[in-house]
């Protein structure tokens, strides 16, 4: 059975166009840009053809062209002229609305076919910060509006995975040339969210350290295992959902008896540290409000 996303409600259209709900009703009833159907109580329904359209009206909207010229503009001219837009200019707009069509649509065939040609002329690492992550930072309140559902976030995470994993994988074949200290990355027990934590393995192997990725749930006692291999072990997670904030500081605790006996620290990412007290944190622990600070601290 197929059950790919075909029809959509305005609210769906909202969240995925960035064109407030009115704002399409305006040009749906004074430019009869858009055609909706009526579901048997008379709410308005819209085709996967009609968000696709919406998405290329967007990117001519958000080019500077006037809503009055568009309406005018023939439809099956549309998809042209939102190409010779993007050739001349920058593919952002146009990649992300690609990319959310192929999670709308479970669609593997378009997200590879989008990605390749935007690496064409970036790398993946330009990839990664000027598209999956503006589109990652979307994904939740999509999720939260019930406009995408988990199947759709887990889709689009796991291609984006696939993509870190094989960039990854190629930067491995060079030896470390940061020999200072080693980086251990793990998820706290119960912690699943897993693609910030990739991409800063991907960051670090990067910058010519030694990583080593214990993944998701790990837990706390067994980091304990790795003192007798290293030295200087700088110790980074993603706190996301968990440790909660009742937990935090037990959790930090712990980790601090653990692994009195070595020179190790913890770096710190995620949700989670906002409800942590940075000045009274102890000087092993570090914490960042973002991927791209940490990249900077390296």
């Amino acid at each position: 059975m197929n059950n790919v996303k075909r029809f959509f409600s305005i609210r769906d259209l909202e969240n995925l166009s960035g064109i407030k709900a009115h704002t399409i009703r305006i040009w749906e009833k004074r430019y009869g840009l858009l055609s909706p159907e009526r579901t048997s109580t008379n709410i308005r329904t819209y085709s996967l053809a009609s968000l696709q359209k919406l998405l290329n009206i967007t990117l001519l909207y958000n080019n500077g062209y006037k809503i009055s010229k568009i309406a005018k503009i023939p439809e099956t001219d549309i998809p042209v002229i939102v190409r010779e837009i993007v050739a001349k200019n920058s593919t952002k707009n146009h990649a992300i609305n690609a990319f959310k069509l192929s999670m709308i649509n479970f669609d593997p065939v378009l997200f590879q076919n989008t990605y390749n040609s935007l690496l064409a002329e970036k790398s993946f690492r330009d990839i990664f910060w000027e598209f999956f992550i503006p589109l990652l930072n979307e994904l939740g309140l999509l999720w939260q509006t019930d406009t995408i559902s988990p199947a759709h976030e887990h889709f689009i995470t796991n291609l984006i995975k696939q993509k870190i994993y094989t960039s990854t994988e190629k930067l491995q074949l060079m030896e470390p040339t940061q020999l200072d200290k080693v980086f251990v990355l793990f998820l706290p027990e119960n912690e699943i969210h897993e693609i910030g934590l990739l991409f800063i393995n991907y960051e670090i192997i990067l910058h010519g350290y030694k990583t080593i990725y214990l993944g998701q749930t790990m837990p706390l006692e067994n980091l304990a295992d790795l003192q007798t291999y290293y030295d200087n072990i700088h110790y980074l997670s993603y706190f996301t959902v968990v440790p909660t904030k009742e937990r935090l500081g037990k959790y930090i605790a712990d980790f601090t008896k653990i692994t009195n006996k070595s020179n190790s620290k913890l770096w710190i990412l995620g949700r989670q540290i906002q409800h942590l007290n940075k000045e009274k944190l102890p000087p092993h622990i570090r914490t960042f409000e973002s991927a791209e600070q940490l990249s900077k601290a390296l």
